[in-house]
């Protein structure tokens, strides 16, 4: 059964008959009538008595009519609510990345972006693993990626691009003697994020594309790049980490960069979503405010 065939006639008893509805639709009156017809047709019983002049409810007739109005408001109730979140910053976004960037990136975008938008709440899934975005719900994924992201269905925007540096505390610097040649890093102690490779090397490149890699020793490999820092503030090692991210520990001198002519790599920050097509404004406006902020954060 067409659903319009029951809008067309809600219309005509409401309206008092044929013309006038046709008249109110817009439609001509012969397809109205059709399409009334057709309902019966489908139901199996009679809904108008018609006589040249007057077309009134029939007993079943009245009783349809009354299940048809109410379901019909019913449809009207949820297009206007939903046509009310449409056009209302308000809803909830899920955002996926990595525990780094919830650390050390988002911890200062997320709470000004709900403070300038009280009707979002905001699911932020930090994980160092890549997750289906469709299968876990996820509206939007940030994340790091050295090479280009495999083609696929979702939409990749580019975000900014990040340096990771080489840190250590002042007193291991000294205590070591390293020079600026990246060969004297040889056989030193590394804190590594993420699991080591057994024959694990900084891969570092200065800004006249020459490149250098150097074996060093994994004293401390962890997931945890707050637990990496602390350890290198101890003398512990070396550690390649992102440059934001040890932003404040170099301000105050608790670890000072190595080889400040290298980096140990330049990673792309990619905002990852499923489909563009739909977007309510409180995920257009988490958008826009990660476009906005997050890449001035990253810059450090």
């Amino acid at each position: 059964m067409d659903l319009n065939d029951a809008f067309y006639f809600v219309q005509v008893v409401e309206k008092g008959g044929f013309s006038a509805a046709a008249r109110t639709l817009g439609i001509p009156k012969s397809r109205l009538s059709r399409r009334v017809r057709q309902l019966e047709d489908d139901l199996g019983v009679r809904l108008l008595q018609r006589t040249s002049r007057v077309v009134t409810p029939t007993e079943l007739g009245a009783e349809y009519f009354r299940h048809a109005q109410e379901a019909l408001s019913r449809f009207d109730d949820a297009e206007t609510a939903m046509r009310r979140k449409a056009n209302n910053i308000e809803g909830t976004v899920t955002v996926s990345c990595s525990v780094g960037m919830a650390q050390f990136g988002l911890d200062q975008v997320l709470p000004r972006f709900l403070q300038e938008n009280p009707g979002v709440s905001v699911v932020q899934r930090a994980s160092n693993q890549m997750e289906d975005l469709i299968k876990g719900g996820i509206d939007v994924a940030i994340r790091g990626h050295l090479d280009t992201l495999p083609d696929s269905s979702l939409i990749q925007t580019r975000l900014a691009q990040v340096e990771w540096h080489l840190f250590c505390a002042p007193d291991y610097r000294k205590g070591q003697s390293l020079s600026d040649d990246p060969s004297a890093l040889a056989g030193q102690p590394a804190l590594v994020l993420g699991r080591p490779r057994e024959m694990h090397q900084w891969l570092l490149s200065d800004i006249s594309g020459q490149t250098a890699s150097v074996p060093c020793h994994v004293r401390l490999a962890s997931d945890d790049m707050t637990t990496l820092k602390r350890a290198a503030a101890l003398s512990l090692g070396i550690v390649a980490l992102p440059s934001y991210v040890c932003r404040h520990e170099v301000e105050d001198g608790t670890l000072v960069r190595l080889l400040p002519g290298w980096t140990a790599g330049q990673p792309q920050i990619s905002l990852i979503m499923p489909s563009k097509r739909g977007l309510l404004p409180a995920f257009e406006a988490f958008l826009g405010h990660l476009k906005q902020e997050l890449p001035a954060v990253l810059s450090a």
